[in-house]
């Protein structure tokens, strides 16, 4: 496997060009069945594999799945912010220095898988009751110094979740 296909299991992110209501229920589907997928997978990794990475300079299993809960943690934030203000600047923060931080490497995952599950269910419920023109509301972020819709933001945590999975596969094959 090169390392563009590790780096990238299911492809670079791509933000579709419209959003049929079909397309979001499949989002919202794929949403709820994250955290089933995640515990699997991680379920199924030997301690030595939990400490390996998918690639060359990539985080361990651990530090995925520790960073899995701390980002789409912020997502359910910026999601609430989003839907209760117009147009919130939403914190950023350095995703590479949160998994450098001990508990990203913590071996007890339980925290994680617990905070993954229920996270993805209140982004879930959320999403799914939400009207079109909702999706239309944006946030401000300052490190791309523009606005963005939740149309956006369900659609890159839709990807984000399965592309970390994808990493999480590479390692249990490993």
């Amino acid at each position: 496997m090169d390392i563009e296909a590790r780096k990238y299991p299911i492809g670079k992110f791509k933000m579709p060009e419209s959003f049929p209501d079909e397309l979001i229920r499949v989002m919202i589907q794929d949403i709820e069945k994250l955290p089933s997928q995640i515990k699997e997978t991680y379920s199924k990794l030997s301690k030595s594999q939990k400490h390996l990475s998918y690639r060359d300079g990539g985080w361990s299993a651990l530090q995925v799945l520790h960073h899995i809960a701390d980002s789409h943690l912020n997502a359910y934030n910026r999601l609430k912010l989003t839907l209760t203000e117009d147009n919130p600047t939403i914190k950023p923060y350095d995703e590479n220095l949160w998994a450098a931080l001990p508990d990203a490497n913590s071996e007890n995952a339980d925290a994680s898988l617990l905070l993954i599950e229920g996270i993805q269910h209140k982004l879930a419920q959320t999403f799914s009751n939400m009207k079109r023109a909702d999706f239309e509301r944006t946030f401000f972020h300052p490190e791309h110094q523009k606005s963005f819709n939740l149309f956006w933001l369900i659609s890159l945590y839709h990807w984000h979740g399965r592309h970390h999975l994808g990493h999480l596969r590479i390692i249990q094959s490993l």
